[in-house]
């Protein structure tokens, strides 16, 4: 069963302070979305909210319609890490999964499934004092994933994993948004973000600033060719309709071919189209966009505003 996230005008107030300003954004299953904001930007807060541990000022927050605390199941339905702590220093890791799985009903074999899964299978006798804080962080996510849950709800889930453990979460997230389920991470590592998530949620200041697909976000497919005849080439994606521009050039141009931007155009596109028309190349790849800059970009808006 696909199961959606869903705020509509969700409003907290502390005291005089507004966390969450009137905020409204849709997860969708299948997907794997990044919630996105500056800290103090009301991303922990609206997880909370989600999960019925604070009470909303006004709005709601539901998974498939229905409050947390209405949910039958809720560990069945959502998983949730939010942060890597609240272990008991001196009880094992697999020690710990049973505790919390027998409250919810869940066998021993789950535990050393989720265990395996995330790369603590090893590690399951020993005692979570002596963790470092990625396995932590891989415990944490064990116990949200206990319930096999159609909805994972995870804050800074790659903080502290080194760059293997980074690379692994990546491929997780992708494999379970791969099964029809639906993934919100919340995360301020945008270069990791860019590599993971299809879609964004941006909040600055407890608003909400931007909600679209990465694709969006970032512009569409942008192919860089470089190439010793590029007027040459400008006028065959001019003829085929294609947007191309000559990218100003730096000390590495000044003595290497020129670089080429095409929007719109894969390098399979734009590499097809210059064999055509007999254009050498030397350089054909996708651009890495900068999902910080629009990021930054975007907030510094709102703020300003």
């Amino acid at each position: 069963m696909s199961l959606t996230v869903d705020v509509s005008g969700l409003t907290k107030n502390f005291g005089s302070v507004a966390a969450v300003k009137d905020l409204s954004f849709h997860v969708p299953p299948g997907r794997v979305t990044g919630f996105l904001g500056p800290n103090g930007a009301g991303k922990t807060t609206t997880l909370r909210m989600l999960l019925g541990l604070v009470r909303p000022t006004s709005g709601t927050a539901t998974i498939g319609g229905r409050r947390y605390v209405e949910l039958d199941h809720p560990l069945h339905v959502v998983g949730a890490a939010l942060e890597a702590t609240g272990f008991h220093s001196g009880r094992s890791a697999r020690n710990h999964l049973r505790v919390v799985g027998a409250t919810f009903g869940v066998g021993t074999d789950r535990v050393d499934q989720v265990l395996g899964q995330v790369g603590l299978a090893d590690a399951a006798g020993r005692r979570v004092g002596g963790f470092s804080l990625g396995m932590r962080q891989r415990l944490a996510l064990a116990q949200a994933l206990l319930g096999d849950p159609q909805v994972l709800l995870l804050d800074e889930p790659a903080n502290g994993l080194d760059p293997e453990g980074i690379a692994w979460l990546r491929g997780f997230l992708r494999h379970l948004a791969g099964q029809g389920r639906t993934v919100l991470v919340s995360s301020h590592v945008l270069t990791e973000v860019q590599q993971t998530v299809d879609d964004v949620v941006i909040v600055s200041r407890g608003r909400l600033v931007r909600q679209s697909s990465l694709a969006d976000l970032e512009g569409g497919v942008v192919t860089v060719a470089r190439t010793p005849a590029p007027q040459q080439l400008l006028q065959a994606l001019d003829r085929a309709g294609l947007a191309g521009r000559l990218r100003p050039e730096t000390d590495e141009t000044a003595v290497a071919a020129p670089q080429i931007e095409v929007v719109g155009a894969t390098p399979a596109q734009v590499g097809a189209l210059a064999y055509a028309v007999g254009v050498e190349l030397h350089e054909l790849r996708p651009r890495a966009s900068d999902l910080e800059a629009v990021f930054l970009q975007l907030t510094g808006e709102e703020a300003a505003s």
